[in-house]
């Protein structure tokens, strides 16, 4: 059996978030940022459905991780992730919302043959997470960070030993300083709880002793940033240091699912 993720990015941007991480007998969704219907409509484009999932991870409450969700939860019976400061953010927004089938992420727990690990990451939200799915085995091991003012320690040390990675390439700081965004805005963005810049994702991935063998570049802004800017600030960076062909670059969308390998290698099991 493969010990290898395979990602698909079904969402990333501003107006919605979701990703389909997978194995060769599990898969999980993290966040349901966009329509339950648009949700499952490029599920089914990627060769996946959501009776398939082993469970949904959220990453905080924030409407572009959750807006699909109370129709999802009503629709599917799927186990469902977060933190407890997640949970009573979400209650509160969503009173209806069942609270049957919601569970509280640990810093470690096992789903079937896969690990996966929560971590902090500092964002103006309630108790906002990043996780790490690894196979029990020493297998490869994939980590989701998004939504990060800047890089921890404790991020830091999730991202080390990755073999696939997404992560964050919100803005770049020079668009976002001079575009039209209101003042505050503009600060909550730089602020230490607010997004992650394109040099900043870049410098992350420069002190790495191992690059992952694919990374994707998400959360790209529409007003701040641009896919082409994202790509080649990381590359750039990479290259400057000789490390560029140590790994394989992708860069997600809002409104097109992006994957790290050709979708029709995805089995539907």
């Amino acid at each position: 059996m493969s010990k290898d993720f395979q990602v698909v990015m079904l969402a990333s941007g501003s107006k919605g978030n979701a990703a389909l991480i997978s194995t060769d007998s599990q898969r999980f969704l993290v966040d349901v940022g966009v329509s339950c219907r648009e949700l499952v409509k490029r599920m089914r484009e990627a060769g996946a459905g959501p009776e398939q999932l082993d469970g949904v991870f959220l990453t905080h409450e924030h409407i572009d991780h959750v807006k699909g969700l109370a129709t999802f939860a009503k629709k599917y019976r799927v186990p469902l992730y977060a933190s407890e400061g997640t949970w009573r953010a979400l209650w509160q927004k969503y009173p209806a919302l069942a609270r049957d089938n919601c569970r509280l992420t640990g810093a470690s727990m096992l789903c079937g043959d896969v690990r996966v690990d929560c971590f902090a990451i500092p964002h103006d939200a309630a108790e906002p997470q990043g996780y790490s799915f690894t196979w029990r085995s020493g297998g490869c091991k994939c980590t989701y960070v998004t939504d990060t003012g800047y890089i921890t320690p404790v991020v830091r040390e999730a991202v080390c030993g990755s073999d696939v990675l997404v992560l964050e390439a919100n803005h770049d700081v020079e668009m976002l300083k001079t575009g039209s965004y209101p003042y505050d805005l503009k600060q909550r963005i730089l602020g230490m709880r607010g997004h992650l810049a394109n040099v900043t994702a870049a410098q992350l991935l420069l002190h790495l002793p191992r690059l992952p063998r694919h990374v994707i570049l998400a959360h790209l802004s529409e007003q701040n940033n641009r896919p082409q800017l994202a790509l080649s600030t990381v590359q750039n960076a990479l290259d400057s240091k000789k490390r560029l062909p140590e790994t394989q670059l992708f860069v997600a969308a809002q409104n097109s699912i992006v994957s790290d390998f050709p979708l029709q290698q995805l089995c539907i099991f």
